[in-house]
């Protein structure tokens, strides 16, 4: 199969790796070949953690500037600090929902304007979904679930190389059971909300 490169990034705490686990239990499930790596950074503090999944043949985990297919974004900033990664071919699903860093908070920082990133994104990249995830996550009954809305939109793209009922099989064997109903109505949300953006 063609080799796809993916990137997400998020703040510690939004659930990357998990969102990573259930994706790599999907390839499993449709015998997709997957190389995975993850830097944690200062995540317990809220700093950057960034996932770096390669499917098919590959010889490295490492993604360089200008090598993803696919950059999945829980918060817009990060988003935007991750788009050397991006290409003139790569696709992007960010979540438009801020998380404000400490400097901003402080007073000694300013956060990016959200229509300025977009235009900056769609400038440098194929095609852009965006919207709040973090709303519909809330709607799906769980705040925490933006990470299940995301790999939704992922999964409506047809990028990856696997289906929506195998990412819901990979859902069931690696989350909760008391979240399942809400990661699986927010799964929905965020297919539909990328299906709305095509």
């Amino acid at each position: 199969m063609e080799t796809k490169r993916l990137v997400i990034v998020a703040v510690g705490g939004q659930g990357n790796l998990l969102a990573s686990s259930v994706l790599g239990e999907a390839a499993l499930l449709s015998g997709v070949t997957l190389h995975m790596s993850e830097i944690h950074g200062m995540a317990q503090r809220g700093g950057v953690v960034e996932s770096a999944l390669v499917f098919g043949d590959a010889r490295s985990t490492i993604i360089s500037d200008g090598e993803a297919d696919i950059l999945v974004g829980f918060e817009p900033a990060e988003t935007l600090r991750a788009l050397n990664k991006c290409n003139a071919n790569t696709v992007v699903i960010t979540n438009l929902a801020p998380l404000m860093p400490f400097t901003v908070n402080i007073g000694k920082g300013v956060y990016p304007d959200l229509a300025e990133l977009q235009e900056l994104i769609r400038a440098k990249t194929a095609r852009l979904i965006a919207f709040n995830a973090a709303a519909l996550a809330k709607e799906a009954g769980n705040v925490l679930a933006v990470n299940m809305v995301l790999l939704g939109a992922l999964t409506q793209t047809g990028v990856l190389p696997f289906s929506a009922d195998n990412v819901k099989k990979a859902m069931k064997r690696k989350t909760k059971k008391e979240f399942l109903d809400s990661n699986l109505k927010a799964f929905d949300l965020g297919f539909a909300a990328a299906a709305k953006a095509a």
